[in-house]
């Protein structure tokens, strides 16, 4: 395929991918059509076909650009920190700021479905979501590896790593939790700190 073509398709399926995030945030997943985004982009239905099948279709390619740029933000202020400890935080508070605003998306998705139709998707919600937890996982897996490598932390085995892992990711999600019980998020960057200070004790060398 010519390079200027390829260029194209792309340009489009964003587009169509940005469309149809809009739309479902306003509207739901459920009040949304196919014609109501090509609508939205001033094209024909037929367009979307030739990328899309149907709207689940397209609902999954909106929730794996939502997950990519979830992971991008991650690793880009991960990357930008340089201790252990200065990653964990800033994988926990950039993590904990994009659910924030994401939480809206999601939760605008839910209007008008019936009990069918919201069984579907918290079953494609739960696949989303171990999704995100792998990768998750493996980001975490590869600043403590960096971390023994640079003699920061201890050696951990592979079972203590695994454990150390599974503790920050379920304290983080518990501490999301409550803010959201709460509707205030004054208390979440000193309990991110708090919780990353308690997990360096245990790996410290």
């Amino acid at each position: 395929m010519p390079a200027n073509s390829a260029q194209k398709e792309d340009i489009m399926q964003q587009q169509i991918l940005q469309a149809a995030q809009q739309l479902f945030q306003k509207h739901g997943y459920q009040k949304v059509s196919m014609d109501d985004v090509a609508k939205a982009i001033g094209k024909g239905r037929s367009s979307l076909y030739y990328y899309y099948k149907n709207k689940d279709e397209v609902f999954d390619a909106v929730m794996t650009a939502e997950i990519n740029e979830i992971f991008t933000e991650i690793n880009r202020m991960v990357g930008q920190a340089t201790t252990v400890e200065q990653q964990l935080r800033a994988f926990g508070i950039t993590k904990t700021k994009i659910s924030r605003k994401r939480k809206a998306f999601f939760d605008a998705l839910e209007t008008g479905m019936n009990a069918d139709e919201m069984s579907q998707y918290v079953q494609k919600k739960q696949v989303i979501q171990k999704k995100i937890r792998k990768e998750e996982a493996m980001l975490l897996h590869h600043i403590l590896d960096q971390g023994t490598q640079n003699g920061e932390i201890a050696v951990l085995d592979p079972k203590t790593q695994e454990t150390i892992i599974y503790v920050f990711m379920s304290s983080l999600r518990g501490l999301k939790r409550e803010m959201y019980l709460e509707n205030s998020y004054a208390r979440m960057e000193p309990a991110i700190d708090m919780l990353v200070r308690m997990t360096i004790l245990t790996i410290k060398d």
